[in-house]
């Protein structure tokens, strides 16, 4: 089971905006679109996990290493904050476990075998297509 990491709230900036797209008079006057931030190299965050979750590729990921989740789902702001913070526990928690090293093999004997034995074939094939010998 991978190891759960938890993040307190007081690591978290969020801030209310106005949703964005089509909601009628709603959308216009409440702000119930959620921003939230997350500073990962300021955080409590163990420093490998810190690492792996800088490396990720993310456009999320600013370049000061600042998550910036925007959550507006749901029409209540309570609902927006829920599901921003169960977004960023989903990242973290993808990061959380290290992942495996890759153990270096090699290609057994007869499939060294095999790999020969058709590049014997081809370099034939190929050598008949030249001009006939006279």
């Amino acid at each position: 089971m991978p190891k759960q990491i938890q993040i307190q709230e007081a690591e978290v900036e969020t801030t209310a905006i106005r949703a964005q797209g089509a909601g009628g008079q709603n959308v216009n006057k409440v702000s119930s679109a959620i921003h939230l931030r997350f500073d990962i190299g300021a955080s409590s965050l163990p420093d490998d996990v810190k690492e792996r979750l800088l490396a990720l590729q993310d456009s999320r990921i600013t370049r000061e290493g600042v998550l910036v989740l925007k959550a507006q789902q749901f029409r209540t702001q309570e609902l927006n904050r829920l599901d921003a913070f169960e977004r960023l526990h989903t990242l973290v928690n993808s990061v959380a476990t290290p992942p495996k090293p890759r153990k270096a093999t090699q290609p057994t004997y007869a499939s060294r075998q095999r790999r020969l034995q058709s590049k014997t074939q081809r370099s034939a094939i190929k050598a008949q297509r030249g001009k006939p010998v006279e």
